[in-house]
């Protein structure tokens, strides 16, 4: 054997010594190991932030391995060697996406972001290397057109359609100059959209009102005035009162301050985020955000990116969308004028003179409510403590589906507030953990949502259960009271828990296709159906109890929020579904947009004839449904799925809210199924027939 040269006997130590430290890393690094925890959830007690750029690195160089293996088997394609293998592939890099991601907006900090900006891009472009491999969609496309030939049971044959029908809709048939494009645009977006989120993180979390006369707290109820002396406290501001524009503090402070400066300065704080002049505005942003995905629309034969999302869900066409909204908005919009003339009324009566306007809507919709019903929302509060709230939501689910909740001490969170439960079958079979994540702060995006760990999926026999999380924002706990929530709040957390359910009661093979992986307006129907058992007397006063006295929620106070059930249902109507059409207009644009948001906002409302009383839901600079999240053309849904959801709650109305056949029914055909069959077909196989408008517009009062 000829001596080796230095040179290579040198190279050959290196080699050694850097794959050597590279192990070393890999068997140190939490991510890249098996989770040795309780029911191998996240392990977040051991991960850092540092850990995440390089476990995504190897997660990337694992799954392209996989994709190889795919390319390059010789065998002819078949559905088990190429669609079934591609979706069992890249688990390890899932499982690193859901818990940064999941991280980013629940416990995000700048380390965090900072790693966003330099992950997204890279993700963007590893998933495109597989979505737009030719040889790979080939060997899918030989797969499809055999289908006839193969004996693939239902599920397995929608695999195949919908995997054949993600790589068309990812640009797979495009020739290579509009491949090149589609990942240019494609890069940009994943950037844009995550800055557009981080700058309105950032305006939110910049507006601190304090206060230091105790005057110009008249009319704030003493539990909001004890949550914002608490904030100021932490502040080191001992002896003042700290308001912000986080939910909990904002819509009550509009809803009860006497001042009315002080009302429109916290109104205009809040309407005013990402349209600032400094470095987080969003109006560049919504342009380009809005330009590229136009771009790719039309690089894929779509006429708008509204054409391109809808072709892929249950409305199939924007002009499916607008007249369904439209046939809300109206009415809902006069309905919204008879109640303005009312608030005007109210005003002159409270020997006021000035004009109503958004900052007053709040304000003088609750002296009406006063007025006119004998109810205060402050009179509810007491009897949704938010520990009572949940055991409520945890004895429906157990009513409906049988399934029991029992809280575990023993295991890693991700931040210390974080409450962590089993889920399991009546006999006692493990089902699933869920995370509850109940209050605000600085490192927790607004709102409130429903994730997922591990989604549920069964392979070689094993099955895969799920680790679901819910994340809200509510009201913490003072000193003088447990967290008690507003009957909003409540319904709020019934509709997450509804997600949870989907995610925690699926039952199919296939990852991609499983809880709630379905389509943009078919997702909200088993998260909008739960509200509706919030609000069933039978079901209030299995948890409404005074936090005090434990006194269950007296009828005479359930006949008054009975009967204001209708109560400003105008507004409410409106406001929403005007950030429904303005996403529709900002993603059914034939033409690349020219104009600045405002103007084109202020455009699309006057369109609507939306009233100067009442301002969009969301104003395009903090939209971030659209412009962060994954409903760009596709906020219309919530009010598709409450045409589901009314419609469907009519078959529980009509058998008992807690029917054990009704309920199977549901689970089996609407939670179990994911998107393992056409939506349209699971509705019509639990309601036997399609869904009917007229129990929604029932519900809002508009008929």
């Amino acid at each position: 054997m000829k001596k080796l040269s230095l040179l290579l006997i040198t190279l050959i130590i290196m080699t050694t010594s850097c794959s050597t430290k590279k192990e070393q890393k890999e068997e140190t690094n939490p991510l890249l190991m098996e989770f040795n925890t309780p029911f191998n959830v996240p392990p977040f007690d051991k991960i850092k932030n540092e850990h995440f750029k390089p476990a995504f690195d190897t997660a990337f160089n694992r799954h392209d391995v996989e994709i190889a293996a795919i390319v390059d088997n010789k065998e002819a394609p078949t559905f088990q060697n190429t669609i079934e293998a591609l979706d069992y592939a890249g688990v390890l890099l899932n499982n690193i996406n859901y818990i940064f991601f999941n991280l980013l907006s629940a416990n995000t900090s700048d380390s965090l972001q900072a790693i966003a900006q330099e992950i997204s891009p890279k993700l963007s472009q590893h998933y495109d290397n597989i979505m737009l491999n030719k040889k790979l969609f080939e060997k899918v496309s030989i797969v499809y057109k055999n289908k006839d030939n193969q004996k693939l049971n239902p599920e397995q044959l929608r695999l195949l359609e919908e995997t054949n029908k993600r790589f068309i809709r990812s640009g797979a048939a495009l020739d290579d100059q509009k491949q090149k494009r589609m990942r240019e645009i494609n890069e940009k977006l994943s950037t844009l959209t995550l800055k557009f989120g981080d700058n309105v993180l950032a305006e939110t979390n910049a507006f601190k009102l304090f206060i230091d006369k105790e005057s110009d707290l008249a009319g704030l109820p003493q539990s909001l005035k004890d949550a914002a002396a608490e904030a100021a406290k932490q502040e080191k501001k001992e002896g003042q009162w700290l308001f912000t524009l986080k939910n909990p503090s904002l819509m009550p402070f509009l809803q009860y301050s006497e001042n009315r400066e002080l009302r429109q300065k916290m109104l205009n704080a809040y309407a005013s985020r990402g349209n600032n002049k400094n470095e987080f505005n969003n109006i560049e942003n919504i342009k380009n955000i809005v330009n590229l995905r136009l771009e790719r629309a039309n690089l894929l034969g779509y006429k708008s990116h509204a054409a391109y999302v809808l072709d892929d869900n249950m409305a199939k066409t924007p002009e499916k969308v607008y007249e369904l909204v439209n046939q809300v908005f109206k009415p809902g919009l006069a309905t919204a004028k008879k109640e303005a003339v009312e608030l005007q009324k109210m005003i002159k009566k409270d020997g006021k003179t000035f004009k109503l306007e958004p900052c007053d809507w709040r304000y003088y919709t609750e002296k009406l409510r006063k007025e006119k019903y004998d109810l205060d929302e402050e009179e509810i509060r007491p009897y949704f403590k938010l520990e009572n709230v949940k055991q409520g939501i945890f004895t429906v689910s157990q009513k409906l589906y049988g399934i029991t909740f029992t809280i575990i001490k023993d295991i890693p969170v991700y931040h210390k507030e974080c409450e962590v439960y089993e889920v399991k079958e009546a006999d006692g079979k493990h089902l699933g953990i869920l995370y509850l994540d109940f209050f605000p702060r600085e490192s927790k995006s607004g709102g409130a949502w429903c994730t997922s760990y591990r989604d549920q999926y069964k392979k070689d026999g094993k099955e895969s259960r799920p680790v679901i999380s819910i994340v809200c924002n509510f009201s913490k706990s003072t000193e003088n009271q447990p967290s008690l929530l507003t009957y909003d709040e409540a319904e709020t957390f019934f509709h997450e828990f509804g997600h949870a359910l989907h995610g925690l009661l699926s039952n199919c093979t296939y990852p991609s296709l499983s809880g709630s992986n379905v389509s943009r307006d078919f997702v909200e129907l088993p998260s909008q159906i739960m509200e509706n058992w919030a609000s069933e007397p039978e079901v209030l006063k299995m948890f409404a109890k005074h936090y005090k006295t434990g006194e269950v929620i007296p009828d005479a106070l359930l006949e008054k929020m009975k009967k204001s059930s209708l109560f400003n249902q105008g507004f409410a109507t409106t406001e929403f579904l005007a950030a429904a059409l303005l996403d529709m207009d900002y993603h059914t644009m034939t033409s690349p947009m020219e104009m600045g948001a405002v103007d084109f906002e202020k455009q699309a409302m006057d369109k609507i004839g939306l009233i100067p009383e009442i301002i969009v839901r969301y104003k395009s600079t903090y939209f971030n449904h659209i412009f962060s999240g994954g409903y760009a053309a596709g906020y219309y849904s919530y009010i598709w799925s409450e045409v589901l959801d009314a419609d469907a709650f009519g078959a529980f109305k009509e058998k008992g809210i807690f029917d054990p056949a009704t309920a199977l029914s549901f689970r089996k055909n609407i939670l179990e199924k994911g998107n393992s069959q056409d939506p349209m077909v699971s509705f019509i196989n639990f309601r036997g027939r399609e869904p009917k408008i007229d129990a929604l517009l029932i519900k809002r009062g508009l008929k």
